[in-house]
């Protein structure tokens, strides 16, 4: 059975108007022993400027290597969302979020298949991404770096959906990154979700959604940027824990929520549950 640890996505800070090492000090401080950066092409103003927590891949890994050493906190893994249907985008995108990841540290790297083109079918689709996730592999595998697949948009808002996609390239490299808020958005039950790919998860979402979200969208959208605080919505995460248990891996659960004082109780709650949980 794995160990469950507790992380934090960079998202928490987005609206603090603080950096990245800013960020990663307050998880820290929090008691979060991961986090989970988001990174970017280029540059980017506000987060040159130290008001946005995201990092660009133009500077060095061990930028970010450093920051966690410093605050005495790990890696998760990096955001690095692209649309997978569009590899015009995704493909050095994605290869370049991998190597930044094994130089930084970050054992995953999280994506989904993104928007689509507006002019393609289904079918065209899925060849590229099969091509993407492709190069994505064969840029993953040497490194020992994990691809985690997350259900977020039109393909992979159901199961049949999301393993369709993980399929389209035979990989060890490749995985699941499982979004508890977004699988339920979608309309599905997020729990035989989870016990259905768990043999294949690398990373966990820990994203709760609040009831009045829950009556507004539920059925009606395939994924949301961030949750509420966990604890404080519809998600059961003691039945999240004692799945995530059973994996043969250890699993990090990040959390996704969008302040500092979600961040806060949210980490109150799982590891009171942790601590009920036998291992």
């Amino acid at each position: 059975m794995g160990r469950i640890r507790l992380g934090v996505n960079m998202e928490f800070v987005r609206h603090h108007d603080k950096s990245f090492e800013w960020g990663v000090g307050k998880a820290a401080e929090l008691g979060y022993e991961l986090v989970e950066p988001m990174v970017h092409w280029g540059r980017e103003l506000l987060s040159e400027a130290g008001y946005f927590h995201s990092v660009s891949m133009l500077d060095d890994p061990l930028r970010v290597r450093r920051a966690c050493e410093k605050a005495g906190i790990g890696l998760s893994g990096l955001s690095a969302h692209t649309p997978l249907c569009k590899p015009e985008i995704s493909v050095e995108y994605l290869k370049q979020a991998i190597r930044f990841a094994a130089e930084c540290g970050a054992p995953v790297v999280n994506t989904d298949e993104g928007p689509k083109p507006d002019w393609t079918t289904e079918d065209e689709d899925h060849t590229l991404m099969r091509y993407t996730l492709g190069e994505a592999a064969k840029t993953a595998e040497p490194r020992g770096i994990l691809i985690g697949i997350e259900p977020h948009q039109q393909y992979s808002k159901h199961p049949d959906g999301l393993d369709r996609i993980y399929r389209l390239v035979d990989s060890p490299a490749i995985g699941i990154n499982f979004d508890t808020g977004n699988s339920y958005l979608c309309g599905h039950d997020p729990y035989h979700w989870l016990e259905h790919v768990a043999d294949r998860l690398v990373h966990l979402h820990a994203k709760d959604i609040s009831v009045e979200q829950s009556d507004g969208e539920r059925g009606k959208v395939t994924g949301t940027p961030v949750g509420c605080a966990c604890g404080e919505g519809v998600i059961d995460w003691g039945r999240v824990i004692e799945i995530c248990r059973r994996c043969d891996r250890d699993i990090a659960i990040s959390v996704e929520c969008g302040t500092v004082d979600q961040a806060a109780r949210s980490i109150d709650h799982l590891r009171s549950l942790l601590c009920d949980v036998p291992v």
